[in-house]
């Protein structure tokens, strides 16, 4: 699957949207920015985008991050719903799946809204209530209702933005009900239809990453020296394993099994969110050498990407674009049911990647890179060309634009980009 470069954004007629922007006020533009942190991912693109507005608008906009679904305010059977989604994904994913794709339609989106998801309005209508956005940015499936609904009743005439974070194929609900405008990696994603007027062009972004994963391929001297100033091993193979925001895709049993086959080869293992796997790792850890080391959340993960050899991962489309964006080579061991559908043969396809799913086909995987250096220049180059490191940029100047901010102003010119037809 080749990923279109950019994506023609729509914009429903709506008759507030075509009056004047909301009046402008001194200071900061508050922006409401609506996540949730099942994943790592839609916080990680909220972020992305605040950077690329405060480096591209400084001092010009101040986005409110806002959680309604575990969060501050949110309602408790919420929080305790997305507090499984971390243990469902690692121990029951095939559920995960079967949920997934039950709710994968209008009508069922329009029950959950109505039932389930009611009350992610409550803490949306009060953040939209205090700050007044000129604009509201969803960045997860399931608050996307919400964000039309506090705009409707509280700041008729801003815009709602969805974008979207999956990588491959999208589900139901991040258009149900429509955005204003609709940001996905691939306009086939979108069931777009010419009733609705076009606002203009918006760059079809993988899943957002931070400026700090821009760069491309290391060279070997800068691998070197990045190894040093982590402390890890300068020689031999160095392998990052990464389970997402969840720490899933049983990051244990292949840092183990890995081990054992290439004792010689350092392998660091970032556990996000996952406690327990944390602590399990930690004896062996202290055992290694500092062969193994282990971490949760780390602001050192780009200098990770970028330094290893591999990135041993689950599907994850965050972590699929933070690789690609460092030109690191990936071995692809797992994926989640419905989401992450996709994502593996979009890898492959390109030459960034392997699949390896089971222990041993991942242990034969790495064997055959170590045999042939070549290969694994071949799959650094090949990922860098898969990244779109620039993403979190175009749709940062979309949202200044949408705000009634100039995207001449405090940025640099950009080349006008060409529409796919």
């Amino acid at each position: 699957m080749v990923l279109t470069e950019l994506l023609a954004t729509e914009l429903m007629p709506a008759p507030a949207l075509t009056g004047p922007p909301p009046a402008r006020r001194p200071g900061p533009l508050p922006l409401l920015f609506l996540i949730a942190d099942t994943g790592g991912g839609h916080r990680s693109a909220a972020r992305a985008v605040t950077e690329a507005l405060d480096r591209q608008h400084p001092g010009r906009f101040a986005p409110v991050l806002c959680d309604p679904l575990g969060g501050p305010g949110s309602a408790w059977p919420l929080r305790v719903v997305t507090g499984w989604y971390g243990p469902l994904i690692r121990r029951a994913p095939w559920l995960w799946g079967a949920a997934y794709h039950a709710c994968d339609s209008r009508a069922a989106m329009w029950l959950l809204a109505r039932t389930l998801l009611r009350p992610v309005s409550s803490p949306v209508m009060a953040a939209a209530r205090e700050h007044r956005p000129p604009l509201v940015v969803s960045f997860h499936p399931l608050t996307g209702p919400a964000a039309i609904a506090a705009r409707d009743r509280l700041v008729p005439g801003a815009p709602v933005v969805t974008v979207v974070t999956d990588l491959a194929r999208m589900h139901a609900s991040w258009r149900s009900p429509h955005p204003d405008v609709l940001v996905a990696p691939d306009p086939v994603m979108t069931d777009s239809r010419p009733r609705r007027r076009r606002v203009g062009p918006a760059l079809a972004g993988w899943p957002l990453v931070s400026e700090r994963f821009s760069g491309g391929p290391a060279s070997r001297a800068e691998r070197d020296r990045l190894r040093r100033s982590l402390g890890l091993p300068g020689q031999g193979l160095l392998i990052l394993l990464v389970g997402g925001g969840e720490g899933s895709g049983g990051l244990g049993r292949r840092a183990r099994a890995i081990r054992r086959r290439f004792p010689d080869a350092g392998v660091v293992v970032a556990c996000g969110r996952n406690r327990r796997l944390r602590r399990r790792l930690a004896r062996p850890a202290a055992r290694s050498s500092g062969r193994l080391r282990v971490t949760g959340y780390t602001a050192r993960l780009p200098a990770l990407l970028r330094c290893c050899d591999l990135v041993v991962t689950k599907a994850g489309p965050g972590t699929i674009a933070e690789a690609a964006c460092c030109g690191t080579p990936m071995l692809l061991s797992s994926r989640l049911p419905g989401q992450e559908a996709g994502n593996i043969e979009l890898v492959t396809a390109a030459g960034a990647g392997r699949r390896a799913r089971s222990v041993r086909r991942l242990l034969a995987e790495i064997g055959a890179l170590r045999r042939d250096p070549g290969r694994l220049d071949a799959m650094r180059a090949a990922s860098a060309r898969l990244a779109r490191p620039g993403a979190a940029g175009e749709i940062a100047e979309l949202i200044a634009r949408l705000s009634g901010v100039s995207t001449s102003e405090n940025s640099k010119k950009r080349p006008t980009p060409h529409v796919s037809p």
